[in-house]
């Protein structure tokens, strides 16, 4: 019988989800950014399936001071799932029928909403299945959370046209009207969102021109950030400032930003001849027409809390990022 209520769930989920056109009105869905809702047998949590699954979801965030996992997770039986947890924000919903299934529902009981269904024959197919798909399954559910985090932020930002920087280098982001301006000269600019208790969020960008094929193949990108830091970011005494952490190398992916080639930057910084530190995100993006990078990074200082939600943030706005 549980095998057949699996089937009926996954069934009626992608019933639900293929009736776009109803125009049927949606509560809002509930549950923080980076949490995520398990949907499987208790045994199974418990079991091999269990340990794949935490696998990918309980590993930790690139950059970040101390370990935090990806995602806070809650795990309930399908006989659960009901109103009460239906409208939650993601879910993952997992398995064993008599087929092999990897579907995504958007929007079924609630919006926003993702709900990631993996199915199998059996525990050996569904652990191949959870595998397979591991970097989806991350990816769909971050992606949606970004998302949702963008729509927030669009309902109240500064005017990027009052924005002497933006006017003058060509391009814009939208920062929070929570955060306020730190500095704007026309070449760099500054946002910082005080989270309290001395903590904060900053978040700046600048320009510089492309000299060489290394700085086009990010190979200058923390030389330059440090530069920036010396004359842009000064610590608390003389000759102090942000520089990029000097035990670590940071980690560094070739993205795509604003249908740019870019490159995503994830690590630590810390102030020179002071004990600060923290993590620090950028995107360095190749502007071919214009001859420049466009840097767009975001920092916290916050060294008594966990980060991971605040550096998730950050993202959501750096990637609001057009150029003109």
């Amino acid at each position: 019988m549980k095998k057949i209520s699996v089937l009926l769930i996954v069934v009626s989920l992608f019933i639900s989800c293929g009736s776009g056109d109803n125009k049927k009105i949606l509560k809002e869905a509930n549950g923080r950014i980076n949490n995520l809702l398990i949907v499987m047998k208790n045994s199974e949590w418990q079991g091999e399936l269990g340990d794949e699954l935490r696998k990918i979801i309980t590993e930790p965030v690139l950059g970040l001071p101390q370990p935090e996992s990806q995602f806070e997770v809650t795990q309930v039986p399908i006989e659960s799932f009901g109103s009460m947890f239906r409208a939650t924000r993601s879910v993952l919903n997992i398995g064993i029928t008599d087929s092999t299934t990897f579907k995504v529902a958007t929007n079924v009981y609630a919006a926003p909403q993702k709900i990631v269904t993996i199915t199998a024959k059996n525990k050996e197919e569904l652990i191949s299945e959870i595998q397979k798909n591991s970097k989806k399954i991350v990816t769909i559910f971050k992606d949606a959370d970004l998302k949702a985090t963008q729509r927030e932020i669009s309902k109240s930002y500064w005017d990027p046209t009052t924005i002497e920087t933006f006017n003058k280098q060509g391009f814009t982001l939208k920062f929070p009207r929570k955060y306020n301006k730190v500095e704007d000269d026309g070449d760099f600019i500054w946002y910082r969102y005080h989270i309290g208790g001395g903590n904060s969020m900053e978040v700046i960008a600048y320009t510089v021109p492309i000299t060489s094929e290394d700085d086009e193949n990010g190979n200058n990108i923390v030389a330059i950030r440090d530069a920036i830091g010396e004359k842009y970011i000064p610590g608390e005494i003389d000759g102090s400032y942000m520089i990029t952490e000097e035990a670590y190398a940071p980690h560094i992916f070739e993205v795509e930003i604003d249908g740019k080639k870019a490159f995503e930057t994830r690590g630590k910084w810390e102030v020179k001849n002071v004990y600060m530190a923290g993590p620090f995100l950028s995107y360095t993006i190749v502007d071919k027409p214009n001859n420049r990078l466009v840097v767009v990074e975001g920092f916290t200082y916050a060294p008594s809390i966990n980060k991971r939600d605040y550096m998730f943030e950050i993202e959501a706005i750096l990637k609001t990022i057009k150029i003109k």
